[in-house]
This record gives C-alpha cells, sequence and structure tokens, in this order.
C-alpha cells in the first residue's frame, strides 16, 4: 500500500465495514437457500452472491494486514 495508515483512519471503518456487512450476508444464504428448495436457478444465484460475499470478507481482511503492517 502507498502510505501506513492508523486503525482509526476512516478507511479502517470502511473495510471493516464492508468485511462485516459481507460476512453477515453470507450468514443468512442459508435460509434463503432453504426458501428456494424448487428452484434451482434461484438457489445457484444465492451460492454465487454467497461465494462473492465470503470473497469480499476475505479481501477486506487481507487489506486490512496491509494497511496496519
Amino acid at each position: 500500500m502507498a502510505s501506513k495508515h492508523a486503525p482509526t483512519d476512516d478507511i479502517f471503518y470502511d473495510l471493516v465495514s464492508i468485511q462485516y456487512h459481507a460476512l453477515k450476508g453470507a450468514e443468512v444464504y442459508e435460509k434463503y437457500l432453504q426458501d428456494a428448495h424448487d428452484h434451482e436457478d434461484v438457489a445457484e444465484l444465492i451460492r454465487q452472491v454467497k461465494q462473492q460475499d465470503v470473497e469480499r470478507a476475505r479481501r477486506c481482511h487481507e487489506l486490512l494486514g496491509e494497511l496496519s503492517g
């Protein structure tokens, strides 16, 4: 990263917020999958969105480590 940041910088808050919401979303997708049990096309979309949120949370984690490192 270009410069070191303090944990109180807005950029940390932003990344933690994105990570939090991505992880919360990934948590509720199991319920959504149950609701879509007869609709494989909908279930596939939910699985894709869940995976995207998992990846988004992982990437935020990486960036937070780089910013604080």
